[in-house]
């Protein structure tokens, strides 16, 4: 009877341990530790600069494949050049290293959701004046 307890136990120890394994492109097996957070915000993207703002965060995003990506994602999404779309991807924050920009920047490692925008857009004021 213990060596049944003991046997179940390994069992159950050991098939708790286990790591996802993807396939890479050239067939080769890597393992995937989801220890990269989840971030939701909102994400814009303008000529050589990125941002994914959340409620109590503003990342950069460093420009890559896949912020490229995302970029193109959102672009018919959005109304106008400076609507923020809303977004959920799961990405590497790390510290800033350059002089200029956010403190902090996320690298974009998987895109997990893209949605429309869903505040009014922008209220645009006209001036009536005829100078």
């Amino acid at each position: 009877m213990k060596h049944l307890f003991i046997a179940c136990l390994l069992l159950i120890g050991l098939s708790s341990c286990k790591n996802d394994v993807e396939t890479t492109q050239d067939n080769t097996e890597e393992t995937v530790v989801d220890s990269i957070p989840t971030i939701k915000g909102e994400f814009i993207y303008i000529a050589d600069a990125a941002v994914l703002k959340g409620d109590n965060f503003i990342y950069g995003v460093k420009i890559d494949a896949k912020a490229q990506e995302l970029a193109e994602r959102v672009k018919p999404l959005k109304r106008e050049d400076f609507d923020m779309v809303p977004v959920e991807v799961k990405g590497k924050i790390m510290p800033n290293k350059e002089t200029e920009g956010w403190d902090e920047i996320v690298e974009i490692r998987e895109i997990i959701k893209v949605s429309a925008p869903t505040s009014e857009p922008a209220v645009k004021v006209k001036s009536n004046d005829n100078k």
